[in-house]
């Protein structure tokens, strides 16, 4: 499972027009999904996001999670995160985890984090053709895997 977290002031996501997700200040995560991904990878991935320490402290640190801070969360699936391009100029997309199995491991991932946070998390739509509006904080962005 892959994660490209980024510290946000504020972030949206967009389908058709329509805003489907907003947050203010916290963590906006792009997740993919790969074949071999299982419970046990949202489940250490979900805790990992809620308890990186990339928000400033007093002395400006970066010391602090998004739960210290009272931030949110938007959760957003991204399945080109998996893309390979070791061959090539055209993205391989055969280590992605087909749509029903990560469908089923994103709205996971997005319950785990949710209750790591306390609150709920916004969300994209699954498999939609997504517009993702963000004000990078920093900027601060990070890629995780489990």
């Amino acid at each position: 499972m892959i994660a490209l977290v980024q510290r946000v002031r504020e972030a949206s996501v967009t389908v058709d027009g329509a805003c489907v997700g907003a947050i203010g200040p916290g963590l906006l995560i792009l997740l993919g999904v790969r074949r071999e991904d299982t419970e046990a990878n949202l489940t250490r991935l979900a805790r990992k996001c809620a308890h990186l320490r990339i928000f400033p402290d007093a002395e400006g640190k970066m010391n602090r999670s998004v739960l210290d801070v009272g931030g949110q969360a938007l959760v957003v699936s991204q399945f080109t995160l998996c893309g390979d391009t070791s061959r090539g100029h055209r993205p391989s997309y055969a280590n992605a985890a087909p749509p029903e199995q990560a469908e089923a491991l994103y709205e996971r991932f997005v319950e785990a984090l949710a209750g790591h946070l306390g609150q709920p998390v916004a969300t994209g739509v699954f498999g939609a053709m997504m517009q993702v509006h963000l004000i990078n904080d920093g900027p601060v962005t990070l890629w995780l895997e489990q």
